[in-house]
């Protein structure tokens, strides 16, 4: 008896947490618009860290990224450092294919990125190999961002495998004073 009560609650909390789940639809209307070929052309930098499912920070890092439109790709160029000195480099190629839709690619991405972005909100989800140690493991990345009015992108991604929360990643990105100045002309 006492299994099925368990499991009766496992599934209702499970089906409260499904009711909740952002919808990119709801970000429509809000300000500033983010267009991630404008925002990300130029130099920016990112400051994040992981925290492991329990909460616990696992890691800090800070991202030095170049980015280049050329008017079909933005290609991103994003240089980690982590906080124990450890340094990683991913380069991202995007295409935008739609009205805020975009697809994208990176060497340690499984398959394709795919991400909508309305409003000042946008949804990027893709699997990766995530390095672990000697290792990497697979694992699925929900980014939501989020452009606030200050030109500061704040990202949240929820890291899972088979479903299940592994982890959290929070990003603040900041564009080089320059081309702040130059995107408000």
């Amino acid at each position: 008896m006492g299994m099925r009560h368990l499991f009766v609650g496992i599934l209702s909390l499970g089906l409260l947490c499904g009711c909740t789940a952002m919808k990119i639809e709801d970000f429509k209307n809000t300000k500033p618009e983010l267009v991630l070929e404008e925002y990300f052309a130029g130099k920016v930098n990112a400051y994040g860290i992981f925290e492991d499912r329990f909460g616990n920070l696992r890691r800090q890092f800070t991202v030095d990224i170049n980015g280049t439109w050329d008017g079909e790709k933005l290609v991103l160029d994003e240089r980690f450092i982590y906080s124990d000195g450890e340094t990683d480099h991913r380069e991202w190629i995007i295409q935008k294919i739609g009205d805020g839709e975009y697809r994208g690619r990176a060497g340690d991405v499984i398959g394709e990125a795919k991400g909508i972005a309305r409003g000042n909100a946008l949804n990027w989800r893709y699997d990766m190999d995530l390095k672990m140690g000697s290792g990497t493991l697979r694992v699925h990345f929900n980014d939501w961002m989020f452009l606030q009015s200050t030109g500061v992108l704040l990202n949240r991604a929820t890291v899972s495998k088979f479903g299940i929360k592994i982890g959290t990643v929070t990003l603040a990105f900041v564009r080089d004073e320059k081309n702040l100045r130059s995107s408000e002309k």
